[in-house]
């Protein structure tokens, strides 16, 4: 999504490369979140040295310690964009610090802005809800990686509940052809399945999304009743 000029917000988070969110790199997680949140550009920058409020020095050079390298994410966004997404932001940091600084746009890019996708709140999902299933080829792409890999950074990016990817080892779609997934030769055009359960409104916010991203394959949602949802307690 393109900045126009003027008056906006530079935000710059600060923290350990080693920090996680949910098991992930807490840095990619942001970036993702970012990304998939039509955020202008974000850039992640690696320190070499240097340290934090523990006062213990950080070098590339002492192998032992290298994850605890700073790492500083920036983005220029819109005064109301970044007051939208800082609470989640806020999350995802844990306890890094988030700077938040006024700053002018002399110059932007001139590129078209993709529509833009409200950001679904984490809810307590039980009872009724919705299944979606996205059937797509092993061998589809977006924007130069695999698209189901794509798929799922953004399904996690938008705070859906989880999602499944399961690899066919026989079958056809639209155009009859039969993909046959053969030991000791993996063709790379097998069929793919992902599988996620969530809310029907949180689903509908991230079918524009899908759309965008699935140029050819099917798309299904269906009824669901949630038996049990529960997950273990992660550190930030």
């Amino acid at each position: 999504m393109t900045l126009p000029a003027g008056k906006a917000l530079k935000v710059s988070i600060y923290l350990s490369e080693g920090a996680t969110y949910h098991g992930s790199s807490a840095y990619s997680s942001i970036l993702d979140y970012l990304f998939f949140h039509g955020i202008s550009g974000a850039t992640v920058l690696k320190g070499i040295a240097g340290f934090g409020s523990d006062h213990h020095l950080h070098s590339a050079g002492t192998v032992e310690i290298s994850d605890k390298l700073p790492v500083k994410i920036e983005f220029i966004e819109s005064e109301s964009r970044v007051e939208e997404i800082l609470p989640r932001l806020r999350e995802l940091a844990g306890t890094a610090m988030i700077e938040v600084q006024e700053t002018t746009v002399v110059k932007t890019a001139d590129v078209p802005k993709p529509a833009k996708q409200p950001a679904p709140q984490h809810v307590k999902i039980e009872g009724r809800a919705k299944l979606m299933q996205i059937f797509i080829g092993e061998s589809d792409r977006w924007q130069g990686k695999p698209l189901h890999a794509a798929l799922v950074q953004a399904m996690r990016a938008h705070d859906l509940a989880g999602a499944t990817v399961h690899r066919g080892i026989l079958g056809y779609g639209a155009h009859r052809r039969v993909h046959k997934d053969k030991p000791f030769h993996l063709s790379g055009d097998a069929s793919l399945t992902i599988t996620v359960v969530d809310t029907e409104e949180k689903l509908k916010a991230f079918l524009p999304v899908v759309d965008q991203m699935v140029a050819e394959g099917l798309v299904t949602l269906s009824d669901a009743d949630i038996i049990k949802y529960a997950h273990r307690a992660e550190d930030v």
